[in-house]
């Protein structure tokens, strides 16, 4: 069990450091080109929406799982 718990944690510490560096990258983009800015200002909000998303469901699972699962040893 220990290593999915691992496996979890990585992936949401890569989803993390993935859409901060999305959102730098698209903010770096805005500065640089002004005709594209209004593009990558939306991109950046859309990955802001996708990590609030995906945390949400993250959380929700956990509190199933030890809801349900509390004292099963799981």
């Amino acid at each position: 069990m220990s290593l999915v718990t691992d496996l979890s944690n990585a992936i949401i510490w890569l989803l993390r450091v993935g859409v901060a560096f999305r959102v730098a990258y698209c903010f770096f983009r805005m500065i640089s080109s002004e005709e594209e800015g209004a593009m990558y200002k939306k991109r950046a909000k859309n990955a802001v929406i996708f990590y609030i998303i995906a945390e949400s469901i993250w959380t929700i699972k956990i509190l199933l799982i030890d809801h349900y699962y509390k004292g099963v040893g799981l």
